[in-house]
């Protein structure tokens, strides 16, 4: 695995889009639970505010920089090799492999099956060869005990190797440490990336990745849901990056 920075109080990988995928594909054929924290600002700062969610993130057998403000965070404290990894790309890049590299891909959450059929469906047309073995939406309230052995027994019988999770931070994350010891997969936490596979949701323009600026391009599509976090996290993410750069040097 790479070297991890720690970026306030986050553990985050120093990586790139190659390495992650390897280090993914690798911890897939291991046959025991794994799974990979997709971390931005919002994730950080939810670190800061909760110790129990801070051991959940800093347990992950991997942490990838999805927002392009931490890895700039991970070049100002010295790590000049650190890239963007964004979840939609190492995503993409797993489907893509999933023939090739006889991987069992697996999908878990979603607003409903049918949103769920539309992303099959999409993600088909992209990758012919791709092995779709599982896929189920859940619920919104909490699974019984029972529904979750179910579900349990499902994933593990349909031979997943790689599952994405899209429940949204932080419940997916702590659904994915919750599941390590009984799931036979490693677990990608993926947000809302099966509405941008379905096209419920549109990404921002390439340039607006580039510069750091795909949080205004969210903010602009869905003002109402995301106004209270970036006004909460960005000036406090921003404020405590400064104070760690200020007590490094």
């Amino acid at each position: 695995m790479d070297k991890r920075c720690k970026v306030i109080t986050m553990g985050v990988d120093v990586t790139n889009l190659t390495n992650a995928l390897h280090d993914v594909e690798t911890l897939s054929k291991q046959g025991t639970g794994s799974y990979v924290c997709v971390s931005n600002v919002h994730m950080c700062i939810e670190v800061l505010d909760s110790h129990s969610f801070s051991d959940v993130v800093n347990s992950a057998d991997l942490v990838i920089p999805d927002g392009k403000p931490l890895s700039w965070a991970q070049k100002l404290l010295g790590h000049k090799s650190a890239e963007q990894v964004r979840g939609q790309d190492i995503m993409n890049a797993l489907c893509a492999e999933s023939g090739k590299k006889s991987l069992n891909i697996g999908f878990y959450g979603g607003s409903s099956e049918e949103l769920l059929n539309t992303v099959k469906t999409k993600l088909l047309e992209s990758y012919p060869d791709i092995n779709i073995t599982y896929a189920f939406s859940p619920p919104f309230r909490p699974l019984t005990p029972e529904e979750d052995n179910e579900v349990i027994t499902s994933i593990n019988d349909a031979e997943v190797n790689v599952l994405f999770v899209g429940i949204g931070c932080p419940k997916q994350e702590r659904w994915m440490a919750e599941h390590k010891e009984s799931l036979n997969c490693v677990m990608l936490g993926v947000g809302a990336a099966y509405d941008f596979i379905a096209g419920e949701k549109k990404h921002a323009p390439r340039w607006m990745q580039k510069i750091g600026m795909e949080w205004l391009f969210r903010l602009c599509s869905e003002p109402k849901r995301l106004w209270r976090r970036y006004l909460s996290t960005n000036p406090r993410f921003i404020w405590h990056i400064l104070k760690q750069l200020l007590n490094k040097s």
